[in-house]
């Protein structure tokens, strides 16, 4: 059977070859920048929006790398080249770039008194599994609140993609508690919602969308996929605080993610929103979606088996 390909620091090689040191920054600290897209029949989506994210992340990391943005999409786009043959019919890829700070050469025990980092840079994939989000698409996502809060900004800058997600981690694992597939919708310090694990949160009232302020979330690209269908549909979106009573009080809500785009959200904290059933809104933006990417989103993720 012949093996994904991964790129690591210069070189593709096979996947069982591709590893990072224990005394890398992104294990020890977790000093890592990264961004995630989707094929659509092997064909990269926003490809472009994900890497200028990357590099501003990079930007306020304070890590510089030697690939240029395009050196690093032509590099997406030979391994998504190489890996995409090794799928079966109807699959596609989810393409990861990440990059560390490097490996720490005090923490690993050399001389030096003023370290020079050399970053990790990564690009790999893997098949996206659909059968994860089927019953978003046939009975709705159920998103619980859990203890665990966002990151507040003052933190950590909500406009950088990295991966220090231990509050991730802990949310997903209380989420669970209350429901085997639920996903944990966070609140930020004062009661607002935030995002959930991966995703993007909105509402719909009427024919209003409603987005959690930039202030404390990441602008997702499948949020801003959102924004540009919603334009074209004459139907606002508006920024603004959100508690968990707008959420029930809604007609819709809805998740953003690369993944499956978009999904119908039915329930918050075992309680239903609106009338608790995928809404008409949604199906009007996922239809310009299907069109958009040239593959009915929904049909291909239910007729998944992997």
């Amino acid at each position: 059977m012949i093996e994904p390909t991964v790129f690591l620091n210069g070189a593709f090689i096979p996947a069982s070859q591709a590893s990072l040191k224990i005394y890398d920054l992104g294990v020890v600290s977790g000093a890592t920048f990264t961004e995630m897209t989707r094929t659509f029949r092997g064909a990269p989506f926003r490809v472009d929006d994900h890497l200028a994210r990357l590099y501003a992340s990079l930007e306020y990391g304070g890590i510089s790398i030697s690939i240029s943005p395009e050196e690093m999409r032509e590099r997406i786009l030979e391994l998504i080249a190489r890996n995409f043959p090794l799928l079966e019919n109807g699959q596609d890829l989810a393409v990861v770039c990440f990059v560390t700070a490097g490996e720490n050469s005090i923490y690993a025990g050399r001389a030096e008194q003023s370290p020079s980092f050399v970053p990790t840079i990564c690009i790999h994939s893997f098949p996206l599994r659909f059968v994860n989000y089927q019953h978003f698409f046939s009975q709705g996502a159920h998103v619980v609140t859990p203890e665990v809060r966002h990151v507040p900004p003052q933190c950590l800058n909500p406009q950088s993609k990295h991966r220090s997600r231990l509050h991730w981690f802990l949310a997903d694992q209380q989420a669970r508690k209350i429901d085997p597939n639920a996903l944990p919708l966070l609140l930020d310090l004062q009661g607002n919602i935030s995002e959930s694990t991966g995703a993007n949160f909105l509402i719909r009232k009427e024919r209003t969308i409603f987005s959690p302020t930039p202030r404390n979330i990441l602008q997702g690209v499948s949020l801003q996929t959102v924004r540009e269908i919603a334009a074209q549909l004459n139907i606002e979106l508006i920024e603004k605080d959100l508690q968990v009573e707008d959420v029930v009080e809604a007609d819709e809500a809805w998740l953003s993610s690369t993944p499956y785009c978009i999904a119908p959200c039915t329930r918050i904290n075992n309680l239903s929103i609106g009338d608790g059933k995928i809404g008409p809104v949604f199906r009007e933006i996922l239809e310009f979606w299907n069109q958009r990417v040239g593959i009915n989103i929904p049909a291909q993720i239910m007729a998944a088996t992997y």
